[in-house]
């Protein structure tokens, strides 16, 4: 799932007790499956952080070599390497990272 902090950041957020390695891999980062590693909270969720601009992504979980879809994400799309899921960061999103880091 995702989700925007109250700094304007998109936050990545997926659960998967057990797991050792999580990371968000999608056109935002170069599909690298090792650029953007999440962070394991104590509940079984891992969570990541990341400042994108406004603008239509596409992203997926890497977990342990394996691929999955964010099937809460804006929307999935169907690709020859499976599916992808969709995020939209809309405009107003800037604007509300512009303001707050003119606040600070």
């Amino acid at each position: 799932m995702t989700s925007i902090t109250d700094n304007g950041d998109i936050e990545f957020r997926f659960y998967r007790p057990g797991a050792s390695n999580v990371a968000v891999s999608g056109d935002f980062n170069g599909w690298s499956n090792n650029a953007m590693t999440m962070e394991q909270l104590e509940d079984g969720w891992w969570k990541a952080v990341a400042p994108l601009a406004t603008g239509e992504y596409r992203f997926r979980y890497f977990v342990d070599g394996q691929w999955y879809t964010d099937f809460a994400a804006n929307g999935v799309e169907q690709t020859k390497m499976g599916w992808n899921s969709v995020l939209v960061v809309r405009e107003g999103r800037d604007r509300m990272q512009q303001d707050h880091r003119a606040a600070a």
